[in-house]
């Protein structure tokens, strides 16, 4: 799956993961851009930040797979379409705890945007989901040094295990009798599993969502 340069352009115009002074991303700073409180929904600090940024990608992987579910692939299986529908569930559930938990510290519901996914299309849908599984299970992996109260910090083990669970499939349904459900581009050769920081997941996801979101006190 490609996402056009102009799109992740204007994505890092709109979630910088910066602090005042900027952040290097990829090398480069990228300043905040100036995005308020006012026009945008900040994460927030401590374990309310780390809680928004769970929220925001199981908000994304939820949106994601009730389309697919909604609007299945051509020639979908009776075993795929059960595994996505389960998948699907299980995003929904994580959102709702997340969102449950944070109370009046959740950031709104957020606006996606699947132009970049053709819905009709396995690889296309696959791909995708693919890639919104790794990220969120090295998201969540890199995001749990962070929190400080123990209780969050086993929900988010809860969630990240079933995270991978999804990765494993998804990975199996696209190179079936493979290894790659543990391939070398997500397991290291400790046997462990990718860690990303913040600043890394967050202009990865940035073109799939279109509301403004910062991360001002996150980091």
């Amino acid at each position: 799956m490609h996402v056009q340069q102009d799109r992740s352009r204007r994505w890092l115009l709109k979630w910088s993961a910066a602090s005042a002074a900027g952040v290097a991303i990829g090398g480069a700073l990228l300043p905040n851009f100036g995005i308020s409180a006012a026009l945008a929904a900040d994460l927030g600090e401590g374990d309310v930040g780390v809680l928004n940024y769970a929220y925001a990608l199981e908000q994304l992987e939820a949106a994601f797979y009730t389309m697919v579910v909604d609007s299945p692939y051509a020639d979908i299986s009776g075993d795929e379409t059960a595994l996505l529908t389960d998948i699907r569930d299980h995003e929904v559930e994580h959102r709702e705890f997340l969102k449950k938990a944070l109370g009046d510290g959740a950031i709104p519901a957020l606006e996606v945007d699947f132009s970049a996914v053709d819905f009709k299309s396995r690889a296309s849908v696959l791909g995708t989901a693919m890639v919104f599984e790794d990220l969120g299970v090295g998201a969540y992996n890199g995001a749990g040094k962070l929190i400080e109260n123990p209780d969050y910090l086993l929900a988010a083990g809860k969630i990240v295990s079933v995270e991978a669970r999804h990765a494993a499939a998804i990975r199996d349904l696209l190179n079936p009798n493979s290894v790659s459900f543990a391939g070398d581009d997500v397991v290291d050769k400790n046997g462990l599993d990718v860690a990303y920081a913040p600043t890394e997941v967050l202009p990865k996801a940035g073109p799939f969502i279109k509301t403004d979101v910062t991360a001002n006190s996150f980091m």
